[in-house]
């Protein structure tokens, strides 16, 4: 029997998939109506960080405890959305000065509980408690001897009975329409590890200097920076003593690495008694006044506006702009010079 051509051979029928029925347009509210909504997602969250304020209590006071006199790091856990708060509240507790890092549940069971050891304290999140990789790792944690905290809505939940102390912040509805979507709930533990942090944070010896060190970039870091780190030492200071004779002055200037527009005059026990400038020196060729042989001390200006290296940088810079100069020289608590702060150091740190 002939066997049919390729071409002549039945084709199989293409179905087309089923798919969804068609919607009609979404409706978009009106702009008053969407202003309400959004205010009442703002109102829910508000309602759901208040009402966490009603249940601090003794749990409240034994996690403050653990925190603060952890001998190891504090280690924060949490999948989903509530890992990303846990993230945000490690990065607080680092940034005070208490040692900490993120630990992800999923990655946790495949190695990385290595990361934790005898005097951690553990911080776990979940607004339901019973989040599956996070419940794997009590019997693990259990064993290092490791004191877990809970911060979890539900204190009866797996969670909350495999701790060692709960943060409970209750059953919250959602900001959602849905109901669904972490919101709400998300807000309120953001908030009670806000509160640890800082309670944690007005119980230790940690002021604004250390908050500095722990944050050296930034507009934060310039806040608080002090003289001594800009200043100009050593060889890179001008100095000149109050009896050189101008050209002596000139060289030093000069020849300073980096070129400083000024030299501090000093006494012979090193006293700051005087500043000439760039300025001062053009006025004076200007002026027809050649003669460079004469002493310094003749030619100064005296008793200089002066920093100390402890003064904030941000209260020199102020001092600068008021004055409209370019340097102050720097002096210690004898009033010898020790330093001089430039315009150039500080537009290279961004002060102006």
């Amino acid at each position: 029997m002939a066997r049919p051509s390729r071409s002549a051979a039945k084709k199989p029928r293409l179905r087309a998939l089923p798919g969804r029925p068609a919607q009609p347009p979404a409706v978009l509210p009106d702009a008053e109506a969407t202003l309400a909504y959004a205010r009442s997602v703002l109102e829910a969250e508000a309602r759901a960080i208040l009402g966490v304020t009603e249940r601090l209590g003794d749990d409240f006071l034994r996690a403050v405890q653990l925190v603060r006199d952890c001998r190891g790091q504090v280690i924060v856990t949490g999948m989903g959305k509530a890992g990303h708060i846990g993230q945000k509240l490690s990065a607080t507790l680092a940034s005070t000065g208490i040692r900490s890092v993120y630990l992800h549940p999923a990655e946790a069971v495949h190695g990385d509980l290595g990361r934790v050891g005898r005097g951690d304290v553990i911080l776990a999140l979940s607004n339901s408690g019973s989040t599956e990789e996070l419940i794997r790792l009590l019997p693990s944690f259990k064993r290092m001897e490791t004191p877990v905290i809970a911060l979890t809505g539900d204190a009866k939940s797996p969670l909350g009975r495999g701790a060692d102390v709960v943060l409970d912040i209750g059953a919250i509805a959602e900001a959602c329409p849905m109901g669904l979507v972490p919101t709400a709930s998300t807000a309120a533990l953001h908030a009670i590890g806000d509160a640890l942090a800082m309670t944690v944070l007005r119980s230790r010896p940690f002021g604004t200097e250390d908050y500095a060190l722990l944050h050296p970039g930034g507009k934060l870091g310039r806040s608080v920076q002090r003289v001594f780190e800009l200043m100009r030492t050593g060889n890179a200071n001008p100095l000149v003593r109050d009896t050189s004779p101008l050209s002596a002055v000139v060289g030093v200037m000069t020849k300073t690495p980096g070129r400083p527009g000024a030299a501090c005059v000093v006494d012979k026990a090193g006293k700051l008694v005087g500043i000439f400038t760039d300025g001062d020196l053009r006025r004076r060729v200007e002026a027809g006044l050649t003669d460079f042989t004469v002493p310094v001390r003749e030619l100064m200006g005296k008793n200089p506006r002066c920093v100390t290296p402890e003064t904030l940088v941000l209260a020199a810079a102020t001092q600068m702009r008021e004055l409209r100069v370019d340097q102050l020289p720097v002096v210690d608590v004898e009033g010898r010079a020790v330093g001089l702060l430039d315009v150039q150091d500080l537009l290279a740190a961004k002060f102006v």
